[in-house]
């Protein structure tokens, strides 16, 4: 554009030279003179009118030229603008506080954008207005004026409304009274809001003698306004967030610390409780042995023959004294095992020895009630790492129960699926016996709990194996669990290693997990 006028003289002087060259030429023809007058003059006329719509061109060319120019600057001030208003708001959006917020917040944006004076304010925590960034303004004076913004109606409402006041949009009553207020002819007043109304706003200006805002200038205002809004309220939810953090943190530490409180007193209480037990069951093992001694030697007549109706009732004697002795004895194994007394001795036995011993052992039992016991394992898996005699008490227990509950022509089935978990085989004993209630199944595993059924009414029991077995299991660092439904049958469910790695790994898992 800037080459357009110089083209065009350079046209119009060739024009002018031509039609000259034209002249002289017919001045120097053989024609009349009237005719060369009239020649002339219509010639003269064409000139003119040429010259006059050149000129006219000229003048709209130069115009375009200067409207073109004065919207470039626009665009390249506005673009420079919305650049720096991104880069400050990137800057503002990485701070945590609001403090913060304003301090990135520099006076060379407004510089870069145009304006002298510049007054920024947000309400603190006393809800009072607060200058925040102030330039061009005497610091004695700013305390006035925000007095004069706070308690003037239609500012204020204007402000809450989000309406963004400048001195080429607003009424003339309210622009006169911000160039009052602010000392500026030329304006921007803009809101700064969050969820909860204004919470402030960004005031630029500059004097009569500087030149006027554009609706540029407005919109930037208003983002930026918009983005130190935006700002202040992510900066007070972190705020908020990082508080509730810390809350949460302290109250998480004062519970652990009383659950661990609690934990130690359940421990000691525990222990106090194993204590006592064993205590007292070793307290009643010396008078039981000598019941049991006395009553064997009167049973067998080596202080004299007794009559039978005396013997019969010393035979209950002998009998009821051997189901306390085994209630002792569990007493004290739960006790041992679970203060970490109990010696285990550990090794690699054979699954199907172990079983079968079990087998044998409750043989009479099995074919008494009428069930039929089976067996399955697989070939993979030979042996377990684990002491052969408590596991042995594992299976009496749980195939007892069994036994118990199962009725005639019934099945127990003993088995372990072919795939490990994590180096431990998976045992489950299955009956097809009355089942157990699920608001049962939860408390089969305490101490002295039993079901309450037609068959527990009438079979005596402690309470005591389920306790004892689990306990055996978890002393191999395994599981034990309980599925059942009632009419359909139960079946106990118990893991236990098959190498001394799987027992280490085990091992060390549940330290971590603690």
């Amino acid at each position: 554009m800037d080459t357009a006028i110089p083209a065009f003289l350079w046209t119009l002087g060739t024009i002018i030279f031509i039609l000259m060259c034209a002249t002289a030429y017919l001045a120097y023809a053989f024609i009349t003179k009237e005719e060369t007058i009239k020649t002339m003059t219509e010639t003269h006329h064409k000139l003119m009118r040429s010259f006059n719509d050149l000129d006219e061109q000229a003048r709209l060319i130069v115009r375009t030229d200067i409207e073109l120019n004065n919207i470039r600057e626009e665009m390249d001030k506005r673009l420079n603008g919305l650049n720096a208003v991104q880069r400050i708001s990137r800057q503002m959006s990485q701070a945590l506080n609001e403090n913060e917020i304003f301090q990135k917040i520099s006076p060379a944006l407004f510089e870069e954008l145009g304006f002298t004076r510049v007054l920024v304010a947000s309400l603190n925590e006393n809800n009072v207005l607060k200058v925040r960034l102030n330039l061009g303004y005497k610091d004695s004076r700013t305390e006035a004026m925000l007095k004069e913004v706070d308690t003037d109606e239609t500012l204020a409402k204007s402000l809450q409304e989000n309406q963004t006041l400048s001195s080429i949009s607003c009424p003339n009553k309210i622009k006169e009274k911000i160039a009052h207020i602010f000392e500026s002819d030329h304006f921007v007043l803009s809101p700064i809001l969050s969820q909860n109304g204004s919470i402030g706003f960004v005031f630029t200006g500059n004097r009569f003698n500087s030149a006027a805002v554009t609706q540029s200038d407005e919109e930037l205002i208003t983002i930026l306004a918009g983005q130190i809004g935006q700002s202040i309220e992510n900066a007070q939810l972190f705020e908020k967030v990082f508080r509730s953090s810390q809350e949460l943190e302290l109250k998480v530490s004062d519970r652990t610390k009383q659950l661990a409180q609690a934990l130690q007193k359940v421990n000691e209480i525990s222990k106090k409780k194993s204590e006592f037990i064993s205590a007292v069951s070793h307290e009643l093992r010396t008078p039981l042995t000598s019941i049991k001694g006395y009553a064997a030697i009167l049973i067998a007549g080596k202080i004299g023959e007794v009559p039978t109706a005396v013997k019969e009732r010393l035979v209950k004697i002998n009998n009821h004294s051997d189901n306390l002795v085994g209630l002792i004895n569990d007493l004290l194994d739960i006790a041992r095992i679970e203060s970490g007394r109990q010696e285990m001795k550990f090794g690699n036995y054979k699954i199907k020895n172990i079983v079968d011993n079990v087998a044998d052992l409750l043989g009479p039992q099995i074919t008494a009630k009428g069930v039929k016991l089976q067996l399955r394992f697989p070939q993979q898996i030979e042996e377990i790492y684990a002491d052969a005699s408590h596991v042995e008490r594992v299976f009496i227990n749980l195939i007892n129960n069994a036994i118990k509950f199962t009725p005639a022509n019934g099945t127990i089935t003993v088995s372990a699926p072919p795939a490990l978990d994590r180096g431990y085989v998976v045992f489950s004993v299955a009956d097809t016996g009355i089942g157990i209630p699920a608001a049962d199944v939860q408390k089969l595993f305490s101490e002295f709990f039993r079901v309450d059924n037609e068959i527990n009414q009438n079979v005596k029991g402690t309470g005591l194996g389920l306790v004892l077995a689990k306990n055996i299991v978890q002393a191999h660092h395994g599981k034990m669990w309980v599925q059942s439904q009632v009419g359909v049958g139960t079946t106990f469910y118990f893991t236990l290693p098959t190498t001394p790695k799987a027992f280490e790994e085990h091992l060390i898992m549940e330290k971590t997990d603690a």
